[in-house]
């Protein structure tokens, strides 16, 4: 079994991206009530707080902070991922190691992970964030997609409604 090696920083801010194991399929966008409904939950068992959040058909990138007297973000995903897949439709296709364990065949198991150290850091993972869906096409403009925290920062004054990236410059992330 691999070892995967991961930051745990005690009150951290981590930049995410978590995947469909089936990267063709609409799930997130398709039951984002179940998903915010997911992450709610999760929130008020295990709180932490959101910075920026985009979610696309078949992926989604994050940034959290968590409290300062815990660096256990791997338990918050662990059950999110839980609930969402317990709310689908069992009618995903099933590997046979995925059969043989269990597993429902929704999420990749693994996602990428990145401690934000640095303001100028975690100004690029946000506009990264914001500018994805032009990025996979989805929209011309970030104003355009529902699924984002782009609204959130409009409405606070941070961003202007027409502000879209330059999705070029944002190579910061895997998709």
């Amino acid at each position: 079994m691999s070892n995967y090696r991961r930051n745990w920083v005690a009150g951290g801010c981590y930049f995410f991206t978590v995947n469909l194991m089936d990267r063709r399929r609409s799930l997130l966008t398709d039951h984002i009530d179940l998903l915010r409904d997911s992450v709610r939950r999760i929130r008020r068992l295990h709180p932490f707080h959101i910075d920026a959040w985009v979610v696309l058909p078949d992926h989604m990138h994050c940034i959290w902070t968590l409290p300062d007297d815990t660096d256990d973000y791997a338990i918050r995903w662990r059950l999110i991922k839980l609930l969402f897949s317990k709310g689908l439709p069992k009618n995903e296709r099933l590997p046979a190691v995925r059969r043989r364990r269990s597993e429902r065949g929704i999420w990749q198991r693994r996602y990428w992970e990145h401690t934000i150290l640095t303001a100028e850091d975690y100004a690029r993972h946000v506009d990264y964030i914001h500018a994805n869906p032009l990025k996979h096409g989805h929209v011309a403009r970030a104003q355009d997609w529902p699924y984002s925290s782009f609204h959130r920062y409009v409405e606070q004054g941070v961003l202007p409604p027409n502000w879209c990236g330059d999705t070029d410059d944002l190579t910061t992330a895997p998709d």
